[in-house]
C-alpha cells in the first residue's frame, strides 16, 4: 500500500492473517445446520413454517427452507454451509407473520456460530400477526421537513418523497452548509415511517452540533418498490436489471442542483457527502467511484457488495481517481463472507488511491438500523473532521 493507507495494513495484520486462515477453512469445510422446532403457538398449526436468514438472503418463504415432519418433529436441514456466523428467524412465509415474543413484541435474530455439523432446537412463542399492531408515533425533530411528497425523478420516470434536515439556527443566519445525501429516507428521522426502526439522524446531529461539531444539511431520499434495482448499478439474478446509474444521475443532475439553488449549501465535493446502508452502502460507494468530482466523502454501512460482483474490478480501475474520505462499517454478526468482501475493496483502495479510510468491524452488531444508528455519530464526527486513516476491530 502507499501513502497514509499503509496504516491500514499495519493495524490489521493480525486480523488479516486470521481471516486468511478462516477463508482457507471455508474452502474445504462444509457443514449441515439442522433446526428442530419444539413448542409452537396453538394457532396456525396447519401453516408451513420457514426459516429465513443470511444463508438465504433473508427470503421469508424461500422454497427448500420450510420445516418438514420427521418422526413427529418439525425439522429443516440446511446443508453445505461454510463455517461462519449465521442469523435467522422463523416465519410462516412472510415478514408480516414472523415469530414474536409471548406478548407480541419483536424478538431478536437467532445466532449460531457454525464450526461443525450442528443440531439445535427452538421454541416459537407466538406469531406477530396474531397481535394488533402497536401504533407508531412521529419522532422527527422540528429541524426535519418534507421538501416534496412526490419529487419527480426524470431519469427513472417515477416520483419520490424527499426529506431535509436543516440545522438549528438555519433560518436566522446566513451561513452556508455542507450537504449529506442519504438513501432510505423513511428510515432516517421518523419512527412512524420506518420499517424496522429509525437511525435517529436528527437527534444525533442536534446533540453533536450542540457540542460544537460542524453542522450540515441532510437530504433523505425515500426508497421505492424497486429499491434493489435503484441501488444497484449491475444486473443481479434475484433482482433483475440494475438502475443505479440512473439513480445517481438523478442525484447529481436533478436533486443536487435543486438543493444548491433552494438552500444555502457549500456545493464543492469536499462538502458533499453520501451515505447509506446495505444496498444504500453499495450505491454510496459506487457514487464515489463514478462521481469523484461531485462526492468527496461517504458513509458505507454494511455494504451489499455481494449483489454487485463487478464492484472489485471497477474499484481497481476507477479507484485511482479517489482522494476523499470513506467510512466503512460491518457488524461481525453479519458473517465472514460480507466482511471479507468489504475488506477486499478496502485493500484495493489502499493500493490504488490516496483515499482516507475509517473501517469498523463491531463484534456485537449486525445488519440493522440499531447498529447503523449506533455508529452514525462516529461516522459523522470523523467525516467532518480533518481526516486520518483508522481501522478498528473492537474485540482486539
Amino acid at each position: 500500500m502507499k501513502n497514509n493507507s499503509s496504516l491500514f495494513l499495519n493495524k490489521t495484520a493480525g486480523t488479516l492473517l486470521l481471516l486468511l486462515f478462516f477463508v482457507s477453512m471455508r474452502s474445504v469445510a462444509q457443514y449441515t445446520l439442522r433446526i428442530e422446532l419444539g413448542t409452537l403457538p396453538s394457532v396456525h398449526l396447519n401453516d408451513s413454517v420457514f426459516v429465513a436468514g443470511n444463508f438465504n438472503n433473508w427470503q421469508p418463504g424461500k422454497a427448500g427452507y420450510h420445516f418438514s415432519s420427521e418422526n413427529n418433529k418439525l425439522v429443516v436441514e440446511i446443508k453445505n454451509l461454510p463455517p461462519d456466523i449465521y442469523e435467522f428467524k422463523f416465519t410462516r412465509g412472510g415478514w408480516k407473520n414472523v415469530e414474536a415474543a409471548i406478548d407480541g413484541a419483536d424478538v431478536g435474530n437467532k445466532i449460531v456460530k457454525l464450526i461443525s455439523d450442528s443440531s439445535i432446537k427452538y421454541n416459537i412463542a407466538a406469531w406477530k400477526d396474531d397481535f394488533a399492531p402497536v401504533p407508531k408515533t412521529h419522532t422527527a425533530s422540528e429541524q426535519v421537513q418534507i421538501i416534496d411528497t412526490a419529487f419527480f425523478m426524470p431519469q427513472l420516470s417515477r416520483s419520490r418523497r424527499i426529506w431535509i434536515y436543516l440545522p438549528a439556527g438555519y433560518e436566522k443566519n446566513k451561513k452556508k452548509y455542507p450537504v449529506l445525501y442519504m438513501h432510505d429516507g423513511q428510515n432516517l428521522f421518523d419512527d412512524y415511517t420506518s420499517a424496522y426502526g429509525e437511525w435517529g439522524v436528527d437527534e444525533s446531529l442536534d446533540s453533536l452540533i450542540k457540542k460544537g461539531k460542524p453542522a450540515c444539511i441532510v437530504v433523505g431520499i425515500d426508497n421505492g418498490p424497486k429499491r434493489f434495482n435503484e441501488y444497484n448499478p449491475y444486473e443481479f439474478r434475484e433482482f433483475g436489471k440494475g438502475e443505479g446509474d440512473l439513480y445517481l444521475e438523478f442525484l447529481v443532475k436533478t436533486l443536487k442542483p435543486f438543493i444548491d439553488r433552494q438552500y444555502r449549501t457549500m456545493p464543492s465535493k469536499e462538502n458533499t457527502i453520501i451515505a447509506g446502508s446495505s444496498m444504500g452502502g453499495l450505491i454510496s460507494f459506487y457514487a464515489m467511484l463514478q462521481y469523484p468530482d461531485v462526492f468527496g466523502k461517504a458513509g458505507i454501512f454494511s455494504p451489499a457488495f455481494w449483489t454487485a460482483p463487478p464492484i472489485k474490478t471497477v474499484t481497481n480501475s476507477l479507484g485511482k481517481e479517489l482522494n476523499g474520505k470513506l467510512f466503512f462499517y460491518m457488524g461481525e454478526l453479519e458473517g465472514g463472507t460480507y466482511i471479507k468482501d468489504m475488506q477486499e475493496v478496502q485493500e484495493i483502495l489502499g493500493e490504488r488511491s490516496s483515499t482516507m479510510i475509517y473501517s469498523v468491524i463491531d463484534p456485537e452488531s449486525s445488519h440493522n438500523e440499531q447498529a447503523w444508528r449506533k455508529w452514525f455519530a462516529e461516522f459523522y464526527t470523523w467525516i467532518m473532521a480533518n481526516g486520518f486513516n483508522n481501522v478498528i476491530k473492537l474485540n482486539e
